[in-house]
């Protein structure tokens, strides 16, 4: 690790960014950039085609709850086929921004899109990265609230095929994972695995007395 008071040091920054191959949705590109020590290093890097002018995210991803009278919060999970794995993932809904279009927006009509349902944007986080060591890819998560005692909402449409979708108890969202994993082929997409373990901790951890190691 670089010290930053070494007056030796350099602020890493790329140098040039040069094209290997793209295809429809992606390509890929040699970036050469300074390392904090001064040296030139190369990276191979993944872009997407598809990211818009006058944004920094890529697309967005959809924590959808659920509320309905007399039944738990739920989750809103979609399950499809992805070719990359070859095989079915675990995901929350999700999809690409649109030009001229807000993140909020773009939430609503992918969750509309894949689910039916309709709902309420009640929170946006920054733009953040999804694998920094391979892509610049970005997105934001938007936190979405479905009244499901609406009756647009209580027999939902979706639009999409080939996408199933999925409704998981907010409180019980790790150990209903853990029995779909036990049970079929399944890859878990990272943020939702993250997202069921804290959860758990909100859910559980605060109403355990704290055992103080002497």
């Amino acid at each position: 690790m670089s010290n930053p008071e070494d007056p030796k040091a350099t602020t890493p920054h790329i140098l040039k960014e040069e094209l290997l191959a793209e295809g429809k949705w992606v390509k890929l590109e040699q970036t050469t950039y300074m390392d904090p020590a001064g040296n030139t290093r190369t990276w191979e890097t993944v872009k997407r085609t598809t990211r818009r002018t006058n944004t920094e995210a890529d697309g967005v991803g959809i924590i959808a709850l659920l509320k309905r009278t007399l039944h738990k919060d739920c989750v809103v999970m979609v399950k499809q086929f992805r070719p990359p794995l070859g095989c079915n993932t675990l995901e929350f809904p999700a999809g690409l921004i649109d030009e001229g279009e807000t993140a909020e927006a773009a939430a609503l009509r992918e969750l509309k899109e894949e689910t039916g349902y309709k709902g309420e944007v009640v929170g946006v986080t920054p733009v953040t990265c999804l694998d920094p060591g391979l892509s610049n890819c970005t997105t934001q998560i938007i936190l979405v609230n479905i009244n499901g005692d609406d009756v647009e909402n209580i027999h939902p449409t979706q639009q999409l095929e080939f996408v199933e979708v999925i409704l998981l108890p907010l409180d019980e969202f790790q150990s209903k994972i853990d029995d779909l994993l036990r049970k079929e082929k399944i890859i878990v997409d990272s943020k939702v695995y993250i997202f069921a373990m804290g959860m758990v901790q909100a859910f559980f951890k605060p109403r355990e007395l704290p055992v103080l190691k002497q």
